[in-house]
């Protein structure tokens, strides 16, 4: 009996660890996309732009306990902190280097890191800036659209990511998640990892910058299934290819190049984080929704949100981080 019990223990061990092993070649990419949804964006958006976290200003309390929320998040999945910065999920950026009033406070980046299995040398940077305006008379400016909506698809991305590495099918390249503060009084935090890099600018693949993806722009509201993409094409023909590619591939949503126009009056190409990796000569994509009513006003709270829509969005800045992380040849910066 006692062989018995051991021989049976033995096959559904066996067979145990096959059904794992089985469940984990069934996963693909597009299984790894649509863990990003609009369930999870929204429980982490009405916390993250909360009346608790005081509209975020760099500097403040506010800022700072929506750094720990990230960090928190990160060491939750298991996503360690970069070693090339101490394993610390903090870059520390001094107050001297905002250069403004004398009020001005110590800030910090938050960062996460997924190193690549083949070729970790190269690295894809995600940014998406966490800070926003701060308060007002009383009045708390909550930034869920700018750009909370940018920061938690972010965490929702580095979650699909992880999965994936936890399945045994991580990104062969390095993929960087970089949170930004200082956006809003002058791209200050992003400036300073440029100047600052935990990985060499040579070594950036690009970087994907996600500012405000939870909103309906109003002239598209007879067409609100779409995304703003700026600056793809300015830098590398080859990244604005792959993420076309990619669209039609595993998305419905229409890329438009409005904003991406030298001409257009409203500059946004020159507005948010990644400039600072243009000016470098990194490859960029900058997501978009475009701006509506209640764009840096107190009116920006979590219950406008188009969830589903984000999440979409989401989902298609994953599949392209996916594709140039895994490619056999490095999306280089074929225009300059």
């Amino acid at each position: 009996m006692r062989y018995l019990l051991l021989s049976l223990i033995t096959v559904l061990t066996i067979s145990c660890n096959s059904a794992q092993s089985s469940s984990k070649t069934k996963m693909s990419r597009s299984d790894y996309m649509n863990t990003i949804t609009a369930e999870d964006l929204s429980k982490h958006l009405y916390t993250f732009a909360s009346d608790k976290m005081e509209g975020r200003m760099t500097g403040t309390s506010g800022q700072k306990m929506a750094a720990e929320y990230l960090k928190d998040f990160y060491k939750s999945q298991g996503i360690s902190a970069p070693a090339a910065n101490n394993n610390n999920y903090y870059q520390p950026i001094p107050a001297a280097y905002f250069g403004r009033s004398q009020d001005m406070m110590d800030s910090e980046n938050v960062v996460a890191f997924i190193e690549g299995s083949e070729k970790p040398e190269e690295v894809i940077v995600l940014s998406a800036h966490y800070d926003h305006v701060g308060m007002e008379n009383g009045e708390v400016f909550n930034g869920a659209d700018d750009d909370g909506s940018g920061t938690v698809s972010m965490l929702e991305i580095a979650e699909a990511f992880q999965k994936a590495v936890k399945n045994g099918n991580g990104p062969k390249r390095s993929i960087l998640f970089l949170h930004v503060t200082g956006e809003e009084i002058g791209l200050y935090g992003s400036r300073y990892y440029t100047e600052n890099p935990i990985y060499p600018l040579q070594n950036t693949v690009c970087n994907l910058n996600t500012d405000m993806i939870g909103r309906i722009d109003p002239d598209k509201a007879d067409n609100p299934n779409y995304l703003y993409l700026i600056g793809s094409d300015k830098l590398s023909q080859e990244l604005h290819d792959v993420s076309e590619a990619v669209a039609k591939e595993y998305s419905d949503l229409e890329l438009d190049y409005k904003y991406n126009d030298e001409n257009d009056p409203n500059r946004f190409y020159y507005r948010s984080d990644h400039y600072n990796f243009a000016k470098n000569n990194v490859p960029i994509i900058f997501y978009f929704n475009g701006v509506h009513e209640d764009y840096h006003k107190a009116t920006d709270t979590p219950d406008k949100i188009e969830y589903e829509l984000m999440a979409k969005r989401a989902q298609l800045i994953f599949q392209t981080a996916w594709e140039v992380a895994n490619r056999e040849v490095r999306i280089t910066a074929d225009k300059l």
